[in-house]
């Protein structure tokens, strides 16, 4: 059984950093993508940052420059990276992750989330 779990969110202020973690476990695919989501209240999901089993990164246009995106292949842990945090980016961030696809949407399975505000 595969899960998720998000950790490392909190309160921080506008300027200030915070790394979040995602632990994979029960994960065998080999080509895989893991991707980090955010939905703030009243908003719909958007996704924030994706890296796949070759290392290859994406990021959405609000986060680029601010935010990185690494991982540990062998433990199969997703990091996330914040620097230069906002209010606007205050949400709750979710980690997913499944079978590499392309531009690594539609991952099939998800974590419960972790809470990022951020004070100005």
């Amino acid at each position: 059984q595969v899960q998720l779990v998000e950790s490392g969110g909190g309160s921080v202020q506008a300027g200030g950093s915070l790394t979040l973690s995602c632990v994979v476990s029960g994960f065998t695919y080999t080509k895989y993508c893991m991707d980090c989501f955010r939905q703030a209240p009243g908003k719909k999901r958007e996704g924030v940052a994706a890296i796949d089993s070759n290392g290859t990164t994406d990021y959405s246009d609000a986060v680029k420059g601010r935010f990185t995106v690494s991982q540990d292949n062998a433990k199969k842990i997703l990091y996330l990276k914040m620097n230069d945090l906002k209010p606007e980016d205050t949400a709750m961030y979710y980690c997913a992750a499944g079978q590499f696809k392309p531009l690594c949407r539609d991952m099939d399975y998800w974590g419960k989330g972790t809470l990022v505000t951020v004070s100005s």
